[in-house]
Order: structure tokens, then C-alpha cells, then sequence
């Protein structure tokens, strides 16, 4: 089954044919005096059950919860905030859309830096200022000066995300890969569902600002308890800041089919899943549901869904290798849309589940493939794919919220299909590359 995560065969497992290797210890003499040939250095880089895996693991799943938590915390509260400061819900969206739209326009800036000064700390220096920001941002006096808060708190997480895939394509063996950055994305999902979770209950006791207090404090233990547990880079190679280098670097990747298509279809599968959060809480508040926003909040447990989803997505490729894998996540996402069009409650869950499951899937899977494919400027790679990837979280928030009240819910519902109908046929010109390609390969031999 080839690898391909878009139909391009060229990725197999470049990563490894790369791999950093460690200089081996001398070799003992034999006793004739000479060491044995052939000698072939041990891999350094952690795999599961060994040194260090455990910790990087629980520490970028950390990071992966206060980076969720921090950057979707208004949004379960949008009904709430429209009341509070008396604007419509395509206003009131702009709280999420420009906390993500700016991670979206720093991220590549900040990858720069990533490739100077190193993962880790790039990493814990977002943390800390997107942590300092969330506790003054329930202080904000008036919608826009909440709105800009927000997107300074956007712009400082931009580090996190980009310099945790390329630690990972540097610290983790390639077979372990996929997985590794599928427990981080798990960790992106436990956090956005615990903040929205946590939000709802406590906005509905003691007001918005409040709940927004409480995941400023959770983010807080997160960022220490990341900074404590996570193993310092052995692999790490530092860059250079020169803007010429980047410009090249990233003119390089953009020239790359493959990674085109993944950043596409990073970008596709966030507008629908910004689409349909945006837009839920205002459908659930209404009749014929009026559900309370504690209920509300509660009803992001479905992202443990994406949990699952998300961790197993290595198992997924492995058994119908990453084009299948691209087809099975549209297909669930498109079904769970297609479900929450009823007017019933257990059904509109159903469809949450599906939807969630779907994109957390295709997520992990389209994310590792950047990572595989980049042979060099990995930061800037993973970049490109999470500079892609939140603008389509802004432009799903926004355009959800403008289809919602154009046409209802099923406005919504229509912008989530045309998404997932551009993942699949950028998923089929992939395929199609493939048998291309294959077949001059043939030719050749």
C-alpha cells in the first residue's frame, strides 16, 4: 500500500533514509587485533518503551492541552460574550478567529526562530506569553479590546505547535513518528475539549470572565509541568536567521506538490471543524433545544472522541496506508455532517462524534505526512501546514457563523460539505500523481 498520504509515492520514510545517527563506540578487538567491519551506529532518537519517550510524550501532550485550551477558550462561551457586550455572533466569533488567524500569519516568522534558538525553548517562551495574556484577557473592558487580546495570545502560541513537529521529526524515530505526533494531537483535543467543558460550567455559575480566569490558571500548570518534564534536544541543529535562507526554504517546500496538497487539506478539514464549534452553541441555545451553557460546554466531551481518533491514526496508515486513511476520515466527517442536520439531540451528538472523529484522523495523518516529506527546513514545513491549518480554523469560524445565519444550521452544514468534497479531490489528483509517477518509474528501469 503505498505511503503516500495525498497519492504522491515519493514518501518513504525519507525521514529515515536521513536519520541522524550517533558516532559508534569504539569497537572492541577481536583477537587477532581487528575491530569487526560493518559496524552499523545505534539510532539515538527515542522510540516507545524507551529513555526519555514517556516524559516527551506527557510534556507535548501537555503542551498540545494549554495550547487548545488557551487558543478555542471563548469559544463555547460566544452566546454568552454576544449578550454580555450586546454583538451579533459573527462579531462575537472574531474572538476565536483572531486568536487563530494570528498564529496562522506568525507561525512562519516564528519558525525562524524555532531553527536559531532551538524547539524547547522557542516552545516554552510561547508558553509563557500566551499564559501571561490569557490571565489579563478576562479584564478585557470592551469586545475589541478582547478581540485583541486574543490575537496577541494567538500569535505568542504560533511557536509551540510548529516547533513541536519538527522536535519530533528530529527526537523521534521515523517508525514511531506518526504516533508520537498523534499523542499530540491527542493532547490538542483533551485540551480544547476540557476547555470548553470547564468554560460552560463555570460561565454558567459565574460568568464568562470567570471561566476564562480558570483556563489561564490550568495553562499555567501545564506550561510548568511541560518546561520540567521535557528531555533536551540531542538532534538539534541550529539555522540560520538570514531572510534569504527562509525565503528559499520555503519557496522549496511551496515548489512541492505533495506538500501543497497536505497544507490544503490541513486547511479543509479545520474550516469545517471551526465551522461547526463556532456555530453549535448558538444552534443548542435556541429552540427548539434552549439548552443551559453548562450543557452546552458539556457537550465538547465528544472531542475525547478525536483523543482516540487522533493517538491511533498510526495504526490507521498502517492498515490502509495514508491515501485510505484520507478517505476514511472524509468520508466519517461528511457522514457526522450529514447526521447533525436532524432535529434531534442524540442525533446532532452523533453527528459531533463523527465529525470529530473524522478530523482529528485526517488531521494527524496529513500532518505527519509534512513531516515525513521534509527532508530539511522541517520548521518551515510544519510552518506552512500550521499556518494553513488556522486559517482555515478563522475562515470556518467566520464563514460558519455568516452561513449560520444566512440559512441556519444547514447553512453551516453545506460549508462543511463543499470542505470535505475539496479533501477528497485534492486526495484523488494525488492518486492519480502517483500512478503517474509509478509509471515513469517503470519506464525507465
Amino acid at each position: 500500500m503505498p505511503s503516500a498520504s495525498t497519492g504522491a509515492s515519493t514518501i518513504v520514510d525519507a525521514s529515515a533514509a536521513t536519520a541522524v545517527r550517533t558516532e559508534a563506540a569504539p569497537a572492541p578487538a577481536t583477537s587477532t587485533g581487528a575491530a569487526p567491519l560493518d559496524v552499523v551506529p545505534a539510532d539515538s532518537r527515542m522510540a516507545p518503551g524507551g529513555p526519555g519517550y514517556r516524559r516527551m510524550s506527557l510534556a507535548l501532550f501537555l503542551a498540545g492541552v494549554a495550547t487548545f485550551a488557551l487558543l478555542y477558550s471563548t469559544q463555547a462561551l460566544l452566546p454568552l460574550i454576544s449578550g454580555d457586550f450586546g454583538v451579533t455572533a459573527s462579531t462575537a466569533s472574531w474572538t476565536v478567529s483572531a486568536a487563530t488567524g494570528a498564529l496562522a500569519l506568525f507561525v512562519l516568522p516564528l519558525s525562524a526562530l524555532s531553527e536559531r534558538f532551538g524547539r524547547r525553548t522557542l516552545m516554552t517562551v510561547s508558553l509563557v506569553i500566551a499564559v501571561a495574556v490569557g490571565l489579563l484577557v478576562p479584564f478585557a473592558p470592551s469586545v475589541g479590546w478582547l478581540v485583541a487580546l486574543r490575537a496577541v495570545q494567538g500569535a505568542a502560541l504560533a511557536g509551540l505547535p510548529v516547533s513541536a513537529m519538527a522536535y519530533l521529526a528530529e527526537e523521534v524515530r521515523p517508525k514511531a513518528l506518526i504516533t508520537a505526533i498523534g499523542l499530540f494531537v491527542a493532547g490538542n483535543s483533551v485540551g480544547g475539549m476540557s476547555g470548553r467543558v470547564i468554560t460552560g460550567w463555570v460561565a454558567q455559575e459565574w460568568g464568562w470572565r470567570v471561566a476564562l480566569g480558570v483556563i489561564g490558571l490550568i495553562a499555567v500548570g501545564c506550561a510548568v509541568a511541560f518546561r520540567l518534564l521535557l528531555p533536551a534536544p540531542k538532534h538539534f541543529k541550529a539555522g540560520s536567521l538570514r531572510p534569504a535562507v527562509l525565503v528559499r526554504t520555503v519557496r522549496g517546500h511551496l515548489a512541492n506538490p505533495l506538500l501543497c496538497r497536505l497544507y490544503a487539506i490541513g486547511a479543509l478539514f479545520m474550516t469545517v471543524f471551526g465551522a461547526v464549534y463556532t456555530v453549535i452553541g448558538y444552534r443548542l441555545t435556541d429552540a427548539p433545544f434552549s439548552l443551559p451553557q453548562g450543557i452546552i460546554g458539556s457537550i465538547f466531551l465528544v472531542y475525547l472522541v478525536g483523543t482516540v481518533s487522533a493517538s491511533t491514526a498510526g495504526k490507521l496508515v498502517a492498515r490502509l496506508g495514508r491515501r485510505g486513511a484520507l478517505y476514511l476520515a472524509g468520508g466519517t466527517t461528511t457522514a457526522g455532517l450529514l447526521v447533525s442536520l436532524a432535529d434531534s439531540l442524540p442525533l446532532i451528538l452523533l453527528g459531533l462524534v463523527l465529525i470529530t472523529a473524522g478530523f482529528f484522523a485526517g488531521h494527524a495523518v496529513a500532518s505527519s505526512s509534512v513531516s515525513h516529506t521534509a527532508k530539511e527546513g522541517r520548521a518551515q514545513a510544519s510552518a506552512l501546514y500550521q499556518s494553513a491549518y488556522y486559517l482555515g480554523s478563522s475562515a470556518g469560524g467566520t464563514l460558519g457563523a455568516v452561513a449560520f445565519h444566512a440559512g441556519g444550521w444547514a447553512g453551516t452544514v453545506a460549508l462543511g460539505l463543499l470542505a470535505v468534497l475539496g479533501v477528497v479531490t485534492i486526495t484523488v489528483v494525488g492518486s492519480h500523481a502517483a500512478r503517474t509517477q509509478r509509471r515513469l518509474v517503470a519506464v525507465h528501469r
